[in-house]
């Protein structure tokens, strides 16, 4: 999914990383973690993800018609890709715009496809298959009906546009032979910064929402996001401080990854990557470079039971209140 380069000034801090069930006080908005897992295994329902197939195009349909419920204003960009090698898939993104008259506007992000092999999983037989996608993919998707739900209720107090980009996930994320960044990768995010809105389409800011269900919870600072939209990502670690989970927001860099946020970075908007790379159970002392054991990215093991409504609730509550 991602290529990690490590950031050699990391600093390692030896600290708690207890699972979310054992530091989590409660709610402090109205958003409903317990809601959005139960969105995310609706979506699950469908089973992978993966472009090119039915499942893909009834999640899509999906998707459209609960945010339809939630707002008036549901666009849907669709599109032909053609990957590496040659096959041509249908791919569609989904944007919910709320309170859309508004010229101030927030820009939130987050993938629904599901990559179509478990290249990571550590039985062989496994490589070939598609993921599920619980927490890569699912839990963004629960998080974005839930913050739906809210946003119905309560309309925020700037524009938010809720982005459901397609095609992530496909293959690899190497430059091919030409230099060329994200060939065959990233497909949604980089249709839309060329397809924007409007001509003028500048947001404030935008988030990245990416991994964010996990129950082992630990979010450290992208390398990129640091470098190319500091004020994004201080803005976001003092709101989630605020709200009284500075323990699951790191102070600290972790290495750079190759995410959604990239083509829209490239396109001159400020957008960070909220991400929790560590998919899996961790050393009690755990740092930003440290592996999980075993690690559930990109492999079979990618399933419901590894989400938690509590780091839902928490991801949640950070993204409500930065658009009160």
């Amino acid at each position: 999914m991602r290529m990690l380069t490590l950031l050699c000034c990391a600093v390692v801090v030896a600290t708690g990383c207890d699972k979310v069930k054992e530091r989590f006080s409660g709610p402090k908005t109205a958003f409903n973690g317990d809601s959005a897992l139960a969105y995310a295994k609706q979506h699950l329902e469908f089973g992978p993800r993966t472009p090119g197939t039915a499942a893909h195009d009834k999640a899509a349909d999906w998707i459209a018609a609960e945010m339809r419920k939630r707002t008036d204003s549901v666009t849907v960009q669709s599109w032909e890709q053609t990957t590496q090698n040659g096959t041509k898939l249908q791919m569609r993104n989904i944007l919910a715009r709320f309170n859309p008259e508004a010229k101030q506007r927030v820009l939130y992000v987050t993938h629904w496809d599901t990559r179509p092999t478990a290249d990571d999983d550590p039985n062989f037989g496994n490589k070939a298959r598609p993921i599920l996608g619980a927490n890569d993919g699912a839990a963004g998707v629960g998080l974005f009906l839930a913050l739906g739900d809210v946003f119905k209720a309560t309309p925020p107090s700037v524009g938010v546009d809720l982005l459901f980009v397609d095609g992530e996930d496909w293959g690899s994320f190497s430059p091919d032979s030409t230099g060329k960044a994200w060939p065959d990768a990233l497909f949604g995010s980089q249709y839309f910064a060329s397809h924007p809105p409007s001509p003028d389409y500048q947001p404030l800011y935008g988030v990245l929402f990416d991994m964010i269900g996990d129950a082992d919870l630990q979010f450290w600072q992208e390398e990129t996001s640091v470098r190319q939209a500091p004020e994004v990502v201080t803005r976001v670690w003092n709101t989630a401080k605020d709200l009284g989970y500075g323990s699951y927001f790191r102070d600290q860099p972790m290495y750079a990854i190759t995410d959604d946020h990239l083509p829209l970075l490239d396109k001159g908007w400020h957008v960070m990557d909220l991400i929790d790379m560590q998919y899996g159970p961790l050393p009690r002392n755990a740092g930003p470079n440290d592996s999980p054991s075993p690690n559930y990215h990109h492999t079979m093991e990618d399933t419901f039971d590894k989400l938690s409504p509590k780091s839902l609730q928490i991801v949640g509550d950070v993204a409500v209140t930065l658009v009160k």
